[in-house]
């Protein structure tokens, strides 16, 4: 009597590695992204995740070539999965760096550079301000599903990137080098405010030490700096959103640079 199915075990392994590779390209992303790739999250849930984002996406992906699978070659394919991974999620990490960058350098022009606090997401120190932002923009980014976004940037990327397809290393590479002038510029946007008008406080006590020199300047200017500086700070938010909107959009248009054009 003849088995009703018989189990073939080089289909097997092929529907094995066909959830395998996009699992590396979805683990490296999930690892590099911020708060998701941060000590808040457990890898043990990071894991979960790439593994159930993988069978979700594997469906749609073509099968492999049949000789990629018996081959040393597989390794290089995971290393370019990987690369891949990190370089999308290098950008998003990117983004959240520019808001802490502009929250150091108000920081310190108010005279707050000292009050810093271990940022639990990096496990670094960084100033107050910092972390104001970090937590701010952290909220916004889930309230606009920025995270649904960054994930269907990622499996569109199986369509523009295959997995044994060919995707420009050093284009991609110098994108998210030049990336880095934008992170500074658009830090130094949402700062610039705040550090303008702390400056022309910091010239005011000093025209004022010149005409009274027997004012204490450290004993008096520190304290209202420190007061002003936080005002500023919170008029400035007022149009907090409207540069997070331009930012994160600019964001999202450099993760999907690293796309090739369709063929």
């Amino acid at each position: 009597m003849s088995p009703l199915f018989t189990i073939d075990l080089a289909v097997i392994e092929q529907m094995v590695y066909q959830a395998m590779l996009p699992f590396f390209r979805i683990a490296a992303f999930l690892s590099v992204i911020p708060l998701i790739g941060s000590q808040l999250v457990s890898p043990l849930n990071r894991v979960v995740l790439a593994i159930a984002l993988s069978f979700a996406i594997a469906p749609s992906i073509p099968p492999l070539a049949s000789e990629l699978v018996f081959s040393f070659d597989i390794l290089l394919e995971v290393a370019k999965q990987i690369l891949i991974g990190i370089a999308f999620g290098f950008t998003l990490l990117l983004f959240f760096h520019i808001f802490a960058l502009a929250g150091q350098l108000i920081a310190l022009q108010m005279g707050l550079g000292f009050a810093s606090m271990i940022d639990p997401s990096n496990g670094v120190s960084v100033p107050i301000v910092s972390q104001f932002y970090s937590i701010l923009v952290g909220i916004l980014f889930f309230a606009i599903n920025g995270h649904l976004v960054a994930i269907e940037a990622l499996a569109q990327s199986f369509q523009f990137i295959p997995l044994q397809g060919y995707w420009d290393f050093s284009s991609a590479g110098y994108q998210l080098v030049a990336a880095g002038s934008w992170m500074f510029t658009a830090a130094l946007l949402i700062a610039l405010p705040a550090i303008t008008a702390i400056l022309i406080v910091n010239l005011s006590f000093g025209v004022m030490t010149r005409a009274a020199p027997q004012l204490n300047i450290f004993s008096l200017g520190f304290p209202f700096t420190l007061v002003f500086g936080v005002f500023i700070l919170w008029v400035s938010n007022q149009g907090f959103l409207g540069q997070f909107n331009l930012i994160s959009a600019e964001a999202f248009e450099l993760l999907y640079s690293l796309l090739p054009p369709a063929p």
